[in-house]
């Protein structure tokens, strides 16, 4: 069954004409070629990413890795008797002490290309070398229809102090999506899975090419929306959110105006908006 919650919500219905066309000059935005001087990287012989020429220039005569002018290759050096992930450690370890990288997570996130996971390289080393990452995000509502948003922490290396969905991050080494959503519903907002056991499956909005100080960002940005129970009041665990707030309709579009989202997260209530006018939420 279809059911319109404009129907219903008449600040929501107001919106409709002005979400297809800001969605899209949005989505215009964050689709750019890469840095200037970059180069493609490949991992196994597969094209995996593009490397920035700062990140090039530290890389020379680190075992397994080739610099042509046309690519740079990565391969595991049986020579060194290193396998690749040894050399994809050894790379972000170089690109640290040369001072490539914005800080370091000890995080790990998986290499992947041509759809096929390769290794895993520290979150750090990602951007300059322009690999795919996947990030999931939670819009989730209010049975009222007031979307929960949250705000990043001053002490976040990207975006410091902008709003962003309530959930949202990058899925880590050799974890499903799905399971990427549960953990960051909790680290973020303090969730349980029986609390969002309705949300909708995770679907691709779009693959995002960006420009960075530090890179370039390509990233797949997926999205799950669903309804909180009244009882449910989110909380974060993480220290990685300032501030969580449950916004009407019109708080959200004056906060959209005024440039108050990340991009990614502007998109992805965006492409929500444009689905709550369409489909149903399970709650």
């Amino acid at each position: 069954m279809q059911y319109n919650y404009c129907m219903n919500d008449p600040d929501l219905r107001a919106l409709v004409p002005a979400l297809g066309p800001r969605y899209q000059q949005l989505a215009k935005r964050i689709q750019q070629l890469p840095p200037t001087g970059s180069r493609p990287l490949t991992v196994s012989g597969r094209v995996a990413g593009w490397i920035t020429a700062k990140a090039t220039n530290h890389l020379h005569d680190l075992p397994g890795i080739r610099i042509e002018d046309e690519a740079v290759h990565l391969a595991a050096s049986p020579r060194h008797r290193l396998t690749l992930n040894a050399v994809l450690a050894e790379l972000a370890t170089a690109l640290k002490d040369t001072g490539c990288l914005r800080g370091w997570r000890d995080e790990l996130l998986d290499v992947i290309g041509e759809g096929r996971r390769l290794g895993v390289i520290e979150r750090a080393a990602v951007r300059p070398l322009g690999l795919l990452t996947k990030a999931v995000h939670l819009n989730a509502w209010s049975r009222e229809g007031h979307l929960w948003v949250a705000r990043r922490a001053l002490s976040k290396s990207t975006d410091p102090g902008m709003w962003d969905t309530l959930v949202g991050g990058l899925a880590g080494a050799g974890e499903g999506l799905d399971l990427s959503l549960l953990r960051e519903s909790h680290e973020e907002a303090g969730l349980e899975a029986t609390q969002i056991q309705h949300r909708t499956p995770l679907r691709i909005i779009l693959r995002m090419h960006r420009r960075l100080p530090e890179g370039y960002q390509v990233e797949d940005v997926l999205v799950s929306d669903c309804v909180l129970g009244d009882d449910v009041v989110p909380r974060n665990l993480d220290g990685e959110v300032s501030e969580i707030r449950l916004v009407s309709m019109a708080e959200l579009w004056s906060m959209i105006e005024a440039g108050k989202f990340t991009r990614e997260a502007e998109l992805v209530i965006l492409e929500g908006l444009q689905r709550r006018c369409q489909t149903p939420l399970a709650a």
